[in-house]
């Protein structure tokens, strides 16, 4: 292959090389469903979705598996304050996240896992860490023991003696070490009962890494191709997942790809500052395809900067090839030419999926789509038509694809 990615753990560009021939695994972090999704949650998903129908152009087998974190503090704080039950308002929040995807034209996963069921599946996880001495219980909780081993810290390049305590829980108190992470956590009094499950340490529920250790384990292997998510999921999150993996054993993700925050006003888009674009409210006032194309265009590792200019921008720059690809399939027919994507497409693509260049690539062969257009060279505007469709499709965003075609406004 002559794909290269930007690998997060060795902090370089790697050729890809997939553990199996001709099959690639990628397990991508989804989201925790306590509200539903802004612009800033589904880019992961958009960028890992270019990721994937790029790898089955090349004639892959993707297994693809993306979670559902649908337990956590958060969506029982959120739950609380709505007066709903935990689990209500988890599914509620899961089927916006869905409808979000769906409009932005993402691929559905191979396998889409929720936490809550796979919970043995996490008590055999840390039955093993603590046979092997990486964790320990504690009044009810379960901790990974940090010194334990001496690898944590890699993926993100920290020392130990640098790090603060583990933010995860209430008090220290249990703890061997403030850095140990929990891998469980005791029923505390005031949560409702539903959200404990019965475990060798008494009931509780996960945290938060310990469950897509288990989850990426159970439908991808012991070791697997691909881990993917946000840039501010490296550490804790994947720092800990790895140690853990790592620790039971395991190959783990052989590379690791973290895509860049969507802004606003400067600061990361987030629930707590206030500052969302849901994608239920956008997808109102701008066609879904624009908003694919304005987020899958930046490279997927650059932060993009919301504006609603912007967004404008994007739509007039994705309406130039839609008016080609739509005219020229009036006049030659909209299956006319070859669908193969240019060199310089493809060497941006495996270029760290530079997505800049590739668009660069298609606006190209847009203009001398046109050219041919003007010349009465329907030889030409067939193969700029299969040429440009073959691109789009790579990056969904093809406005003759049925998915856009019938979506209407």
């Amino acid at each position: 292959m002559s794909l290269r990615l930007y690998d997060t753990a060795a902090r370089a560009v790697r050729d890809f090389t997939p553990l199996r021939a001709g099959q690639v695994s990628v397990y991508v972090c989804g989201l925790t469903v306590q509200g539903p999704p802004h612009l800033g949650h589904v880019r992961a998903a958009l960028a890992f979705d270019v990721l994937r129908r790029w790898l089955v152009a090349g004639s892959l087998e993707v297994t693809y598996v993306r979670n559902v974190t649908d337990i956590d503090d958060k969506i029982l704080a959120k739950a609380a304050e709505h007066g709903v039950p935990w689990w209500a308002w988890a599914y509620d929040n899961e089927l916006a996240c869905t409808r979000a995807y769906d409009v932005l034209g993402v691929l559905p996963p191979t396998y889409e896992p929720r936490a809550t069921g796979h919970i043995t599946d996490m008590v055999a996880l840390m039955d093993v860490l603590i046979e092997r001495g990486h964790a320990y219980a504690s009044g009810g909780d379960v901790y990974f023991d940090v010194r334990s081993f001496p690898e944590y810290g890699a993926l993100t390049g920290q020392k130990l003696g640098d790090m603060q305590a583990a933010a995860d829980t209430e008090t220290d108190e249990r703890k061997r070490d403030p850095r140990d992470f929990a891998l469980w956590k005791a029923h505390k009094d005031g949560e409702p009962s539903t959200a404990s499950w019965p475990t060798p340490w008494g009931r509780g529920r996960p945290g938060w890494h310990l469950e897509c250790s288990a989850m990426a384990e159970r439908y991808l292997g012991p070791e697997f191709d691909i881990h993917g998510g946000g840039l501010d999921l490296r550490f804790p999150h994947h720092e800990n997942e790895q140690a853990q993996s790592r620790a039971a054993g395991h190959g783990f993700a052989q590379y690791w790809l973290h895509n860049g925050w969507v802004t606003l006003g400067g600061e990361k888009m987030s629930k707590s500052l206030g500052n969302t674009a849901l994608v239920d409210e956008v997808v109102k006032r701008v066609r879904p395809v624009e908003v694919r194309y304005y987020l899958v265009a930046p490279h997927y590792r650059s932060t993009i900067e919301f504006t609603e200019e912007a967004l404008a921008e994007a739509g007039v720059a994705y309406r130039r090839i839609e008016s080609f690809v739509r005219r020229a399939a009036e006049r030659v027919g909209a299956d006319s030419g070859d669908r193969v994507v240019c060199a310089e497409f493809a060497a941006a693509l495996d270029d760290d999926l530079s997505t800049p260049a590739a668009i660069a690539a298609i606006h190209e062969t847009v203009r001398q789509g046109n050219t041919a257009l003007a010349d009465g060279d329907d030889a030409s505007v067939a193969v700029a038509l299969g040429a440009v469709r073959a691109m789009l499709d790579v990056l969904g965003l093809d406005p003759l694809d049925e998915r856009w075609s019938t979506a209407g406004g």
